[in-house]
């Protein structure tokens, strides 16, 4: 047996498994649902930590992503894959989470914003920053908040696509599952993704393709 008919067979045990633990789990049996948690938690945070950024918010879409399928699980359907299901609710309460975030950060600037002129500058505002300058920072340290600010910048979609297919090693299926989308809107989600973060991360990789010449130089 080669390496690809030994992933199909465990994707298919994986899949046996995840059944036998959902018929448990609407049978009563509320300890059955912790396998699914432990199954599956591990990759819903990777996507999550990928999707909003830091750890805090992706725990809490594991907890709510988690919760909200134990509660709709009567609604699955029993031929479709439970991660692809967990994952669409991952990625869309991500979704929810990061708009909703952003809109607190708007309303505080604009507050901050309205109260500066009656609020005297803080004493320590003046004193010089501790924390090291963009300079200081190493090459790779830049290069990956580059990349988060990149990811930022994409449409959800296009951000859900790239981090499943290119982080996750996910089936186009299976992000077309997630988006509720078709194989070819998937493809082209992807595709646009890397089409603007190679656009926009290139002149990073071009200055540090630069740098290194020149330390070889001297």
């Amino acid at each position: 047996m080669n390496r690809m008919q030994q992933s199909v067979e465990s994707v298919k045990l994986a899949q046996e498994s995840d059944a036998i633990a959902i018929e448990r789990t609407l049978a009563g049996d509320r300890d059955a649902f912790r396998v699914l948690v432990e199954r599956h938690s591990h990759s819903v945070f990777r996507l999550a930590y990928r999707l909003t950024g830091n750890q805090h918010d992706a725990e809490e879409v594991v907890q709510e992503a988690f919760l909200r399928a134990y509660q709709k699980l009567g609604q699955f359907e029993a031929r479709a894959n439970f991660s692809t299901w967990v994952y669409r609710i991952a990625a869309n309460y991500s979704i929810d989470l990061t708009r909703r975030k952003r809109k607190e950060e708007a309303r505080r600037e604009t507050s901050l914003m309205s109260g500066q002129d009656n609020m005297e500058q803080d004493p320590i505002d003046l004193l010089p920053d501790s924390q090291p300058s963009p300079e200081r920072l190493t090459q790779s340290l830049e290069l990956r908040r580059q990349m988060e600010q990149a990811l930022a910048s994409l449409s959800h979609a296009e951000r859900t696509a790239f981090v499943m297919r290119h982080w996750e090693g996910c089936g186009i299926e299976e992000i077309a599952a997630v988006l509720n989308s078709n194989s070819g809107a998937a493809k082209n989600a992807v595709f646009r993704a890397v089409q603007k973060l190679r656009q926009m991360l290139e002149p990073l990789l071009e200055n540090r393709t630069q740098t290194r010449a020149v330390g070889t130089e001297s």
